[in-house]
């Protein structure tokens, strides 16, 4: 359902078509809720069937067409009954947390392959979110400049603020990912080969 909510936030800045709404996703919503292509559309057509958003097609060039989406009333009302909802956390599903525990099953040379990717992996995580925290902060981050262009003077910081703090958060996970890791590898060597 979260990706319903996830859509609905990007669409309540404007109309986009579906290629132009699954870009703005991977740029923005898509750094805290992965949804790849195959699943996007689908949603766009129940939401568009539940009357949560309008489509409309449009000509693009001479002979093409594209649907532009936008929010209705009722998909507004949803969206806004939602961000009131206690969240709904779900148990974890953690792969690499699971193979962690398990590592006694493999050599010692796996186990620090295993961890140095997942440092990696972490790392270029965080190098990826430092930067969105640049272009919030440098206010060159094309959804948030979208939306900032329809947020009220008096709105822009709290929209700033909140986006901010969204991405801080992204960085002490990774950090944190990569600190575990790192622990993680001290332990091989500690236990041996």
């Amino acid at each position: 359902m979260s990706l319903r909510y996830a859509i609905l936030a990007i669409l309540r800045v404007g109309p986009l078509s579906g290629y132009d709404l699954q870009k703005q996703f991977s740029q923005s919503v898509g750094h805290v809720w992965h949804a790849p292509d195959s699943q996007i559309y689908p949603e766009l057509r129940k939401m568009e069937a539940a009357g949560l958003i309008e489509g409309e097609e449009q000509a693009r060039g001479q002979r093409g067409t594209r649907r532009m989406y936008t929010v209705t009333p009722a998909g507004d009302a949803d969206y806004l009954a939602w961000m009131q909802t206690p969240l709904d956390y779900q148990r974890v599903r953690d792969p690499a947390h699971l193979r962690a525990a398990y590592l006694e099953n493999t050599t010692p040379e796996a186990a620090r392959d295993f961890l140095r990717r997942h440092i990696a992996q972490w790392e270029g995580e965080l190098e990826q979110w430092e930067g969105e925290l640049t272009h919030i902060e440098n206010l060159s981050n094309p959804m948030l400049t979208r939306r900032l262009n329809v947020t009220p003077d008096s709105e822009r910081e709290r929209t700033i603020a909140y986006k901010r703090f969204a991405y801080e958060g992204l960085v002490e996970r990774a950090r944190l990912e990569i600190a575990w890791a790192r622990r993680g590898l001290d332990l091989v060597d500690s236990l041996g080969d």
